[in-house]
């Protein structure tokens, strides 16, 4: 399939348009999967001049049919269209206009993130901290592990990173000192640079691991066992463990992130100000903290009087 289709030129591609490592892995693979539609459909292996405008509109409607949800039929549609852009740039195939041009997104409805209030975030800190103060104790080995995952959580939950962006924190990207602190994000989402503060939760929380962090030429800020960096899934994990033991259901990474955004929104921060705290490019992406969620609504109705 990649030799026909060329997706090493296209992954190349990619990588020198700047894209990020989540973007550039999403559109090979949907390109991958587009062609295991087109064979099952049309009987026949893709080529790049049979993606056609037709063809998209029936793998539209077929993962509507598949009840798929807006926002994977919409990405899987960008991901044509700069395939599409890039054959035609790079002259294996010949389009007056892009197959996906005219191929409607499906809309979607704003509904609020998940998040977690104020007191799920409180049972959660509680978690953390207890289960790093029964390692310490009874856990003398493990101590390096449950520091490094209560300093990874606290990142997340008081200063919003996404887990993509903690894999990539190397030591100088933290500044600590006894009043404040902040961690400089160099390659956020679209490769956005931004510095976020830190407060004293979170501050203290990487102190802490930095303490047991060993002396190795690694310059990852966070380390696994091998001292190599840390994997997605070993934070994913970190977060869920904590979050069993603070009796909290489906809680994950991006959860935390949503929780942080809505305390600064709850807080009164302007959503200028939680725009480049998030590392977001458009305002839009963050006015969805102020949609309300279900405890919001139900707040609202209880201040009814009977």
């Amino acid at each position: 399939m990649t030799d026909t289709l060329h997706l090493d030129e296209f992954q190349a591609y990619l990588l020198a348009e700047d894209r990020s490592p989540v973007t550039i892995t999403g559109y090979l693979g949907d390109v991958r999967l587009f062609s295991q539609w087109y064979e099952g459909h049309y009987g026949e292996t893709l080529a790049p001049d049979a993606l056609t405008n037709e063809a998209v509109r029936s793998y539209k409607q077929y993962l509507l049919d598949q009840t798929a949800k807006p926002k994977t039929i919409n990405r899987r549609l960008a991901a044509l269209a700069s395939y599409a852009h890039w054959l035609d740039q790079a002259g294996y195939v010949r389009n007056s206009r892009n197959p996906v041009q005219g191929v409607k997104a499906v809309k979607e409805t704003a509904l609020a993130p998940k998040w977690l209030d104020k007191k799920q975030r409180a049972a959660l800190l509680r978690a953390v901290d207890k289960e790093v103060e029964d390692a310490i104790r009874r856990y003398p080995r493990l101590r390096l592990m449950y520091l490094r995952d209560a300093a990874i959580v606290k990142l997340i939950l008081f200063a919003g990173l996404r887990v993509g962006e903690i894999i990539q924190l190397r030591m100088g990207d933290i500044t600590l000192d006894d009043r404040k602190g902040s961690v400089t994000v160099r390659e956020g989402k679209g490769t956005k640079r931004r510095e976020v503060p830190l407060n004293s939760k979170a501050r203290k929380a990487i102190i802490d691991y930095l303490r047991v962090r060993p002396d190795v030429d690694s310059d990852e800020l966070f380390l696994g066992q091998r001292n190599e960096g840390v994997q997605s899934k070993t934070i994913q994990r970190a977060v869920q463990r904590f979050a069993k033991k603070a009796g909290l259901k489906n809680a994950t990474p991006h959860t935390l992130r949503h929780s942080f955004a809505k305390a600064l929104i709850d807080a009164g921060v302007s959503l200028g100000k939680v725009e480049t705290l998030l590392g977001h490019s458009n305002l839009n992406t963050t006015r969805i903290y102020t949609t309300p969620g279900e405890e919001d609504l139900e707040d609202a109705v209880g201040m009814i009087e009977t």
